[in-house]
């Protein structure tokens, strides 16, 4: 095998909710990941040469800062046959949003490099890369709904082909994820709300309904542009969303549809108004387990 595809699929939040700050800086979560059908291609390619070249249609990210290169020189350390590779990304999922782009990214080359190479790395030792290389990369590995917890390390696979539509908003604001948990770590007055229990339900009953009025993310209290996420919230709902919530740090703003017809009815509404897409969740239990 000389080059390999991956999709890389983005992610939204269900519920997100932040227990405590550990000892070593990180925090503890509980949220329910779902996978959604927007997704940023990955090309992989053995070359001559000994290094990693990264070729992206985001300029910003054709350096060695980008955490692709980071994962390639984590695996090259344990792996010496690792020789030198040619990475394109064509990237759809937008940056700073909260769909995980990054770490789906990298989650999805790190499975690439293990087929490619035949590197025959074991579960664990997949998932032990991705644990060092970011928080929301262990939970990218899977292509269905689960609930992460720890440090998004610990890992329930939920038993769910619950197929629902999602129109996704991308303000014009984005949103650093660490400024935003320290916001979280000032802030006293916050009463958390437990919401995975009755989301896992009603992914396995298959209950939209349940499911959407229980859409939770703590975050969404202490951004800083909370006015403009509550008020995309409210438009989504208007035009007939059956719930609406921020997806991981932000920015993006995502409702939950009943239908295809009425999703892309709002699709068209609000398309000129704002950059937005149309999704699905995606639960591939018929896809092999990496």
């Amino acid at each position: 095998m000389k080059e390999i595809y991956m999709k890389a699929r983005a992610k939204v939040n269900l519920n997100l909710e932040i227990l405590e700050k550990r000892k070593d800086n990180y925090h503890n979560i509980k949220s329910v990941f779902q996978k959604i059908n927007l997704y940023d291609e990955i090309y992989i390619q053995k070359s001559d040469n000994d290094d990693c070249q990264i070729q992206t249609n985001v300029e910003e990210l054709n350096n060695k800062e980008n955490i692709i290169y980071k994962a390639y020189l984590k695996l090259k350390e344990q792996n010496p046959n690792i020789k030198g590779i040619n990475v394109k990304i064509n990237k759809k999922i937008p940056m700073q949003a909260g769909l995980a782009g990054g770490s789906t990214d990298c989650a999805s080359f790190i499975l690439g490099m293990n087929k490619l190479f035949n590197l025959k790395l074991s579960k664990n030792q997949i998932k032990e890369i991705c644990k060092n290389l970011g928080a929301d990369v262990v939970p990218c590995l899977y292509n269905r709904a689960i609930l992460a917890q720890g440090i998004g390390d610990i890992i329930t696979k939920i038993n769910t082909d619950l197929k629902y539509y999602i129109l996704i908003i991308k303000p014009e604001i984005s949103c650093n994820t660490k400024t935003i948990f320290q916001e979280l770590d000032t802030r006293n007055d916050i009463k958390q709300i437990h919401k995975s229990e009755e989301i896992i339900n009603a992914l396995e009953s298959n209950n939209i309904e349940k499911l959407s009025h229980n859409l939770y993310n703590v975050f969404e209290n202490v951004i800083k542009e909370k006015e403009i996420i509550q008020n995309l919230k409210k438009e989504l709902i208007k035009n007939g969303a059956i719930g609406s919530a921020m997806t991981g740090t932000g920015s993006c703003v995502y409702g939950i549809f009943q239908n295809k017809e009425k999703a892309k009815k709002v699709y068209n509404i609000l398309k000129d108004k704002y950059q937005i897409y149309i999704c699905t969740s995606y639960n591939s239990l018929r896809e092999k387990e990496f």
